[in-house]
C-alpha cells in the first residue's frame, strides 16, 4: 500500500519531504494513541475519568492555538515554526514519564496540545507556500493516505509493549515515539523554506477574524467533522448496546474505513482543487451522512447477521461522506484564503474540526445512543442541511474577495509611513534562502 502511495507522489521535493515527514509523525501519534490511555491509567496510577477530563482539557485549552501559531507561521516563515513547535512537542513528550498526578498530566497533556495545533496550523500555510495552488489539495489528499498508513503501523508496534504490559515497556515506547516525532520534525527541513509574508501598515493583525464568510465555512466545516466521532464514539456504543451484532463488526467497519481512505483519499479529492467545486463536494459529503445514519438507525433490532450487513453498508456510505468533506475542506480552506494570511487561515479552519472533536463524543453518546433512532435523523438532518449551505456560503466568500484582495493590496503597498513597500505577487510561490531567523524567532516565543 505504501508503495503504491509513493509511486503515484509528484517528484518535486517539497512534496516528498511533506509525505516523509508526515508518515513518521503518524506512526509516532498512532503509537502514543494506542498505548497512553493504558499507559497513564495503569502506570501513572490515574482514573479512566481523569485521562478523560484530562485530554478534554487540553484539547479546549488547544482551541485558542491555531490562529495565533498561524499568524505567527505566516510572519516568520512556516518551515521554521513547524520544525519549532514540532521539536518542543516531542520534547515535552518524555513530562508524561515523569508526570505522578492529575495536575502533573494536565500540564504536559496542553503544552503538547498546544503546539501540536500550532504545528498543524504551520503545516497548512507550508503547504500553501510550497506546492503550487492547482496541487495543494492533491497533496493533502496524499498526506491523509500517508496518515491512515502511519496511524496502522504506529498500532502495529503498540502491540509489543501491550503484549509485556510493564512500566519498562510503556516507557521504552513512549520514547519511541519521541524519537519518530523529532524525526518527522526534522524531515521538514528538507522542503524549501517559505518566505515571511509582509504585514499590512494597517488594519487588524487578525484578518481571519473579520472575514464572516471564512468563519462561517469554518463552523459549518466543524458541524460535517462531528462524523468522525460517529466511527470512533457513537458506532461502537450503537453496535453494543442498541443491536444483536457481534462486536467484532466495530473492528471490521473501523479496517474499512483505514482501507478506504489510504486507498481512495486521493482520487476523491478530484475536481475539489476550485472552490466551486469543494464546496459541491462538501454538499455531496451531507447528503451521504444523512444516508449512513439512516443506514446506522436501521440496524437496530434485526437479527445479528442482518444487523452486520447493515451496519457495514453504513459504514461503507459513510466513508464515502468522509472522502469527500475532507477533500472540499481543503479545496475551501485554501482557496479562499489570501497569500499573505495562509497560516492564520489555516489555523481557523483547523480550529473548526478541533471544535468537532471536543464536543463530538458527549453529545453524539447522548443524542444517538440514548435518543435511538431519532438521534440519528436528527444528526443526518444537521449534516446535510450544513452541506446543503456550503455552496451559498462559498459564493459568498468568493463575492467578498475582490474587496478585500483590493485592501490588503493597499496596506501592503503603503508600508511604514508610505514607504513605498511593493505588494507581493499572489500568483508566485515565494520561498527564501533560509529560515534561521525563523526558527530562532519562535524559539524565543517558546
Amino acid at each position: 500500500m505504501l508503495t503504491r502511495l509513493i509511486s503515484r507522489l509528484p517528484a518535486d521535493q517539497a512534496t516528498r519531504a511533506l509525505i516523509l515527514s508526515t508518515l513518521a509523525g503518524s506512526t509516532s501519534r498512532g503509537l502514543f494513541i494506542t498505548v497512553s490511555v493504558i499507559f497513564f491509567t495503569r502506570s501513572v496510577g490515574l482514573s479512566a475519568a481523569e485521562v478523560g477530563l484530562g485530554l478534554t482539557i487540553a484539547a479546549v485549552v488547544s482551541l485558542f492555538a491555531g490562529v495565533p501559531a498561524g499568524h505567527l507561521a505566516d510572519r516568520i516563515g512556516p518551515r521554521g515554526v513547524m520544525v519549532t513547535f514540532g521539536a518542543a512537542r516531542a520534547a515535552l513528550m518524555l513530562g508524561y514519564l515523569v508526570v505522578d498526578g492529575f495536575i502533573g498530566f494536565v500540564a504536559v497533556a496542553c503544552a503538547v496540545q498546544l503546539l501540536e495545533t500550532g504545528f498543524s496550523a504551520a503545516n497548512g500555510a507550508l503547504i500553501a507556500g510550497s506546492i503550487p495552488g492547482e496541487q495543494r489539495v492533491r497533496t493533502r489528499a496524499l498526506l491523509r493516505s500517508v496518515t491512515n498508513v502511519g496511524w496502522a503501523v504506529g498500532a502495529v508496534i503498540a502491540g509489543v509493549g501491550l503484549k509485556f504490559d510493564t512500566r519498562t515497556a510503556y516507557s521504552v515506547i513512549i520514547v519511541v515515539c519521541v524519537a519518530i516525532a523529532l524525526l518527522a520534525s526534522t524531515l521538514v527541513l528538507r522542503v524549501p523554506p517559505v518566505a515571511p509574508q509582509p504585514k499590512a501598515a494597517s488594519g487588524p493583525a487578525l484578518v481571519v477574524l473579520r472575514d464572516r464568510p471564512y468563519l462561517a465555512l469554518a463552523a459549518l466545516n466543524g458541524v460535517l467533522c462531528i462524523h468522525y466521532g460517529m466511527l470512533n464514539v457513537a458506532v461502537p456504543l450503537w453496535v453494543v448496546e442498541r443491536t444483536d451484532a457481534p462486536t467484532w463488526v466495530v473492528a471490521g467497519m473501523t479496517l474499512l474505513n483505514a482501507i478506504v481512505v489510504a486507498l481512495f483519499q486521493v482520487r476523491a479529492s478530484r475536481g475539489t482543487a476550485t472552490v466551486e467545486g469543494a464546496a459541491a463536494a462538501q454538499r455531496v459529503s451531507g447528503f451521504l451522512l444523512l444516508g449512513a445514519c439512516v443506514l446506522y438507525s436501521l440496524a437496530a433490532g434485526l437479527p445479528g447477521w442482518a444487523a452486520a450487513l447493515i451496519l457495514f453498508a453504513a459504514a461503507g456510505v459513510h466513508v464515502l461522506a468522509e472522502l469527500r468533506q475532507a477533500a472540499g475542506s481543503w479545496g475551501i480552506s485554501f482557496g479562499l484564503a489570501p497569500d499573505h494570511a495562509q497560516g492564520q487561515y489555516q489555523g481557523l479552519f483547523g480550529t473548526g474540526f478541533s471544535v468537532a472533536g471536543v464536543i463530538a463524543p458527549a453529545l453524539l453518546a447522548t443524542v444517538v445512543v440514548g435518543w435511538g433512532w431519532p438521534g440519528w435523523v436528527l444528526f443526518g438532518v444537521v449534516y446535510a442541511a450544513a452541506g446543503a449551505a456550503v455552496p451559498v456560503t462559498v459564493r459568498w466568500g468568493a463575492r467578498s474577495r475582490p474587496r478585500r484582495a483590493a485592501r490588503t493590496r493597499a496596506g501592503l503597498n503603503a508600508g511604514p509611513a508610505g514607504g513605498g513597500v511593493a505588494a507581493p505577487d499572489s500568483r508566485t510561490v515565494r520561498r527564501s534562502g533560509s529560515d534561521h531567523g525563523s526558527v530562532c524567532a519562535a524559539s524565543a516565543l517558546i
